[in-house]
């Protein structure tokens, strides 16, 4: 298997060597195009003025006659090829001796013969080498009496480029050795971190959440450091708060445990004719099997959450009549703790769509918090008001409040705040989450020593819903 680092440097280097093909092709096409044009316009200007001269001082006599008589003169210092050619196509003359049969049908000498610049390359009969021609017409007193042809192999040409391709070549493969080593150092740049983050990341998997990933760039692979950093913080504590709630559960269920067996035993060694021990006995053993039941509750309803197997219900709810019921349920308590408890309902409140046992747990659970932290004299307000398409409950009391510190975790599960008097710390994010599944919000506004205050809002939604589990 190819490690990361070999696979970002081959890659890299492959991109090199795909720009440095494609530069070099570039250039090397560039330095030929131009030693060609240059070879072109020698020719081109040494033509002209031969065939200017033959113009001026030979165009008196015949082309034949002057292929007799002055055959190198006009053009004895070109180095070049040279052919005339009459206007029929046919050499009269060729300077290395090579007489083609008929040249008319070449495009330079068809161009010339109608009074143009002709240029042609390609290979010859003659030659296996490219070659570069260029014809000219030759006239007499305005008239086309011939067509006068330089012809210039491409030999020195291609002997010029082929050496500058290979310092160019030798010049690339230099680049690529040197951007090879070079995209090592890039790959390490990047694979290093990452594998320190994955040796890192692999001691988080056997369970040491307290180590840290070194964070060494402010890029992608910094935040992945960021990311894991803040995982192994949010796992670290999520397990404190676990081994705490274990603990507090464990603690919270010994203690009526223990008082139950405790008084099943001292019922047990004396006589049924103490009615009135008896009698304290078994409601003792009463009120604790329920708080047990209660608990055992709280946590199955913590249990279907997390495992996503929570029942709603949504039906027609009268709000007043829930109010009522909670109302007469907790009076004697507010009475008991002297506590001053008032329940107001909006008459413009009939119904509303919902879980009436849930809505029951969650005002409930709300208001048992607020008797717990309110102290005697204290007071509390539970009030229903239309909003639009809302309802808008709140349970208002007068007690110790919540630190901004403790504030905005108070609905996290295990969370129990240092003066909480929570069973379990899942109480309110139970209720927070039947409140998400009724499609309303929640929300605690406090200040320390002034009270608290929860507010959930309620859509009264609309009749017609079937049960649903969420």
């Amino acid at each position: 298997m190819k490690s990361a680092r070999t696979r970002i440097a081959i890659n890299f280097i492959f991109i090199i060597i795909v720009t440095v093909i494609i530069l070099e092709v570039l250039i090397i096409g560039i330095i030929k195009h131009n030693y060609n044009k240059n070879l072109e316009e020698n020719l081109i200007s040494q033509i002209k003025t031969s065939a200017d001269l033959y113009s001026s001082y030979f165009s008196d006599a015949s082309l034949y006659d002057n292929v007799l008589n002055n055959v190198d003169t006009f053009w004895k210092q070109v180095p070049a090829q040279v052919e005339i050619i009459d206007t029929n196509g046919k050499v009269l003359m060729d300077s290395i001796g090579v007489i083609p049969a008929d040249n008319s049908k070449m495009p330079d000498v068809k161009a010339a013969l109608k009074g143009k610049l002709g240029k042609w390359t390609g290979k010859t009969d003659y030659s296996k080498e490219m070659v570069m021609a260029v014809s000219y017409p030759l006239k007499s007193q305005g008239k086309i009496v011939g067509v006068l042809r330089f012809i210039s192999s491409l030999r020195e040409v291609k002997k010029a480029v082929g050496k500058v391709a290979s310092v160019l070549i030798f010049i690339g493969m230099v680049v690529v050795l040197i951007s090879g080593f070079i995209s090592l150092l890039l790959a390490d740049t990047i694979v290093g971190p990452l594998e320190e983050i994955t040796a890192e990341a692999e001691k988080m998997a056997e369970g040491n959440f307290k180590i840290r990933c070194k964070k060494r760039y402010n890029d992608e692979v910094g935040k992945l450091s960021d990311t894991l950093n803040y995982m192994a913080q949010v796992i670290q504590e999520k397990d404190r708060l676990k081994n705490e709630f274990i603990c507090s559960v464990s603690h919270e269920l010994r203690t009526p445990l223990t008082s139950i067996k405790g008084w099943a035993v001292t019922l047990k060694n004396i006589g049924l004719e103490d009615k009135d021990i008896l009698i304290d006995g078994l409601e003792i053993i009463e009120k604790e099997s329920e708080r047990l039941t209660s608990m055992v509750e709280e946590l199955l309803d913590f249990s279907r959450f997390v495992s996503g197997n929570i029942s709603i219900k949504k039906e027609k709810v009268d709000i007043s009549k829930v109010m009522y019921h909670i109302e007469k349920q907790l009076v004697p308590r507010a009475q008991r703790e002297n506590i001053g408890f008032s329940v107001f309902c909006e008459n413009k409140i009939s119904h509303i769509i919902g879980d009436e046992n849930r809505l029951k747990q969650i005002f409930i659970n709300v208001l048992d918090n607020s008797f717990k932290f309110t102290p005697p004299g204290g007071q509390i307000v539970f009030t229903a008001v239309k909003e639009g398409n809302n309802v808008r409950f709140s349970i208002k009391d007068t007690g110790c409040g919540i630190s901004p510190e403790e504030l905005p975790r108070v609905k996290e599960k295990f969370f129990k705040g240092k003066n909480s008097k929570s069973k379990n710390g899942i109480g309110l994010s139970i209720c927070d989450e039947i409140i998400k599944l009724l499609n309303g919000t929640f929300e605690i506004k406090s200040e320390v020593n002034r009270g608290t205050e929860a507010i959930i809002i309620l859509p009264v939604g609309e009749v017609g819903y079937a049960d649903e589990k969420i």
